[in-house]
């Protein structure tokens, strides 16, 4: 029962420090929509995007004005295409691509997730047929967004992917040179993919899914951070309790709005993804909740002990807040995203090397990293190789959404707009994997997948 007092801290917490529903992403199956000529596929998922999402944008919008909570984005996730359009008889899924950003933009949302391949254990035809469209897809669109997972704590690490995806992000990269390698920003590269995570870039619609789900991610550092100012100086106990209650208060506005939007349009309660995620706006930073902790600047020794608590007491919280919890679930820490990252690569307080650290306690990964245009493919790889093994070993997801920007080098900055921000150029360890990276095959998973 929501009592005055409740309401006016929910309003104060909107008003005064930025608390959002970032996304509402409904989740629609496309595994009906398959046909052996690929014209006759688009057409199947352009009509059945468009009729099952034509009313989203303005749900959204209507909750939006009735409950006073900013709703900031509606997005859509789909089937990997890989897997719904493997009975095409086409040599490329581009076409599929320029599909999915039509039926984006006819039904108003600001992104479509799905261009995505499962591959922990290997290739199949559309697999292959899809991540080689990667590039070419999201340089001749603005609103598609692609992922591709290629490890699990289950399967072990696919290194034929993770050398290839080196190549296809440089490719990405020089295709989109003309937008600062836009097309990057566009691209994650997955280790324990979740099927049920709303948020861009790495949103699709797993095969466990049904025929069409709603799942909402909430966003609240700026108000993690205010709480904590309430309890300066006091011990982690005080602190974990105040990020738990506060995490509880934020996930009840994405349960409600999560409820109220798959009521209206239809569809299957799916998930509140209870991730903690920044803008690049004051106030509302995930680094600046770590240094309210006691930290002179995000990075410094005690970082990764501090986002350790933080990720784990915003799960603890939101877990008593909605029936339904998944997706990513946690604190992100994207560089370009976030004010307080921004900030510390410019004091030189965080580096490449400890964002890798900080991956092994946080949601998801290196992510909205800006590198020199220069840095090889075989880095690229390494980079990913890393992270995965961070995810594989931990039974975690974790993953990669690195932009070599053509051009630039450390000391230049690159500017994407919007929730996507802006970057310093990161240094890249400049000591050669190249030979590692050649040797292909598979890293076996580990002795914890041996659980049944």
């Amino acid at each position: 029962m929501l009592t005055i007092q409740d309401i006016l801290e929910t309003n104060r917490m909107i008003k005064e420090n930025n608390l959002d529903v970032r996304t509402i992403t409904m989740g629609i199956s496309l595994r009906n929509c398959s046909h052996p000529d690929v014209q006759v596929f688009c057409k199947n998922i352009y009509d059945k995007i468009t009729r099952t999402a034509q009313n989203l944008v303005r749900v959204g919008e209507d909750i939006e004005a009735e409950y006073g909570i900013p709703i900031i984005n509606k997005r859509i996730s789909v089937t990997p295409i890989a897997i719904a359009a493997e009975s095409c008889l086409t040599d490329n899924y581009v076409a599929v691509a320029m599909a999915l950003d039509a039926a984006a933009k006819a039904v108003g949302v600001n992104f479509i997730g799905g261009f995505s391949a499962l591959v922990d254990k290997g290739y199949t035809i559309g697999d292959r047929r899809l991540i080689e469209s990667i590039p070419y897809a999201l340089a001749e669109t603005e609103r598609v967004c692609s992922s591709v997972s290629l490890a699990s704590t289950r399967c072990g690490i696919n290194m034929d992917c993770v050398q290839e995806m080196g190549h296809i992000i440089k490719k990405t990269a020089e295709l989109t040179k003309d937008r600062d390698a836009l097309g990057c920003a566009k691209l994650v590269v997955f280790a324990n993919a979740v099927p049920d995570n709303p948020f861009m870039a790495g949103a699709f619609h797993g095969v466990t899914e049904p025929e069409c789900a709603i799942s909402v991610g909430v966003s609240g550092p700026g108000v993690v951070k205010r709480a904590l100012e309430e309890v300066k100086g006091q011990d982690f106990g005080a602190v974990a309790e105040t990020v738990k209650k506060t995490a509880f208060k934020i996930t009840r506005v994405g349960q409600l709005v999560a409820q109220e939007a798959s009521q209206r349009l239809g569809a299957t309660f799916g998930i509140v993804d209870l991730s903690l995620a920044p803008t690049p706006a004051v106030g509302d930073s995930v680094a600046h909740i770590l240094e309210e902790m006691g930290l002179e600047s995000c990075g410094a020794p005690g970082t990764t002990a501090a986002l350790a608590l933080l990720n784990d007491a915003v799960k603890k919280g939101g877990l008593m807040a909605s029936s339904y919890v998944g997706g990513l679930s946690g604190a992100f820490i994207p560089v370009s995203e976030d004010a307080g990252m921004i900030a510390a690569v410019e004091k030189g307080s965080l580096s490449l090397e400890k964002l890798e650290a900080m991956t092994c306690v946080c949601s998801v990964g290196l992510d909205m990293i800006a590198v020199p245009g220069d840095t090889s493919a075989s880095t690229i790889s390494a980079i990913i190789a890393d992270e995965a093994a961070i995810g594989m070993i931990n039974n975690k997801t974790t993953a990669v959404r690195i932009i070599p920007v053509p051009g630039k080098n450390v000391g230049d900055k690159v500017e994407f707009g919007g929730l996507l921000g802006y970057s310093p150029i990161l240094p890249v360890n400049k000591f050669k994997s190249d030979d590692f990276i050649a040797r292909g095959g598979r890293i076996p998973a580990p002795v914890r997948s041996l659980t049944n």
